[in-house]
């Protein structure tokens, strides 16, 4: 068994993270009675943990078997998913906070390595990919529906419930895990974490092309806070762009994989999402003080942009960093891949915090410049990363001949 069973498991998975992402902010407020500023002191401490923590989890994936390294990070995040029920301070929900995020991109490193060892061409590891990427968001979906019922309850039992059934999610994904056949072993020598990190064609190009993660917290951050501060448009559109969001990344992330079949093309639509992601902050920034049903529609169209930029970095983020990894450090070249998608979403909510709140419209221009410049340089960084790659051409051959 192989990508099929990992499908299903990563979708029950999503399931409980939808349910964990819509309930934890009041649990840790209503329930355990913390404070919102050590919940956020805890959330960042756990997000630069995880950071560091990213290379040397997918290390661990070339030296062992990649699914006993994900299953034991799954098992880490459980019991700690678990350990929640007992938190009773800061310090005891700081480490908690740790054991649980920190091990996050580390696991997402692990598990493509492990599709790669599954699949033997680049293509059909960025198809691979996009199909776990669609079974994640139908498994949030639902995940955030049943969520919603929880808030409604709003008892400590149950979010007691919910944080119960997430820790079983968590156990049916780690069993799924060791279902999977073994990987395609790794050949050649392996590169220490050091080594990869001194790869610099690749971290140049996965750092640049990181930028574009900032979409996530547009949505997620910038269009709420917007929306709240400098319109008159109902809130409600925070919620639709959400669904648009994730209906299109369920009907066509597949579909988009076939844009980066290869470094070359990966990276040219790393350009073109940068435009689009470009061309929908503008279109918001034109929403200023807007209202009515022309304000509506201009928001609804930026979002539909924001999915199709947003579709199209993913896509190539996944033909970038596996086509220019090196086969025998895959969980390591992932994990540097993590860390710096990480990176960006760290910060990527204050971004749009100080861009829109202190700039307001010239905000949204602002962001649209570094989706811009970002994009921009890529091309040209993949086809350094791409040299470097190549083998060295042999010395032509000399024959002597007597006279």
């Amino acid at each position: 068994m192989g990508l099929r069973v990992l499908l299903w498991g990563r979708g029950v998975s999503a399931l409980g993270d939808g349910l964990w992402f819509t309930t934890w902010a009041l649990f840790f407020t209503r329930v355990l009675g913390l404070p919102l500023v050590a919940v956020g002191v805890g959330m960042a401490v756990a997000g630069a943990v995880g950071l560091v923590a990213a290379v040397p989890l997918g290390g661990l994936a070339d030296r062992f078997d990649p699914r006993f390294v994900l299953v034991a990070i799954i098992v880490v995040r459980a019991l700690a998913m678990v350990s929640y029920l007992v938190v009773d301070g800061t310090w005891s929900f700081l480490a908690v906070t740790v054991a649980f995020t920190a091990p996050a991109n580390g696991g997402n490193a692990v598990r493509t390595a492990l599709i790669a060892g599954l699949v033997p061409d680049n293509a059909g590891r960025v198809r691979a990919l996009a199909q776990q990427r669609v079974a994640q968001h139908v498994g949030y979906a639902i995940g955030a529906g049943l969520g919603a019922v929880v808030l409604t309850a709003d008892s400590r039992s149950a979010y007691t419930a919910a944080i119960v059934g997430n820790a079983v999610t968590f156990g049916v994904l780690a069993v799924t895990t060791l279902l999977v056949r073994k990987p395609s072993a790794q050949e050649g020598r392996r590169a220490g974490a050091r080594a990869v990190l001194g790869d610099r064609p690749y971290v140049a190009v996965v750092s640049v092309t990181s930028v574009l993660t900032l979409c996530w917290a547009m949505m997620s951050t910038g269009l709420p806070l917007w929306l709240s501060r400098a319109t008159d448009l109902p809130l409600t559109l925070g919620g639709v762009v959400v669904v648009v969001g994730s209906v299109g990344i369920a009907v066509f992330q597949v579909p988009f994989a076939r844009f980066a079949r290869s470094p070359a093309q990966a990276a040219r639509t790393v350009v073109w999402s940068g435009a689009v992601l470009a061309a929908s902050c503008v279109l918001l920034a034109t929403t200023a003080g807007g209202s009515g049903a022309v304000g509506v529609a201009v928001v609804v169209v930026a979002a539909l942009l924001h999915v199709v930029g947003e579709l199209g970095y993913v896509a190539a983020n996944w033909g970038l960093s596996v086509n220019l990894m090196r086969e025998e450090s895959r969980g390591a070249y992932q994990g540097v891949n993590e860390a710096a998608t990480a990176t960006v979403q760290l910060f990527g909510p204050a971004v749009f915090t100080f861009a829109l709140g202190g700039f307001g419209a010239a905000g949204w221009v602002a962001v649209a410049v570094i989706f811009l410049a970002a994009a921009a340089p890529v091309p040209a960084l993949t086809r350094w990363a791409v040299r470097t790659r190549q083998p060295e051409p042999s010395p032509p051959e000399v024959v002597k001949t007597t006279p």
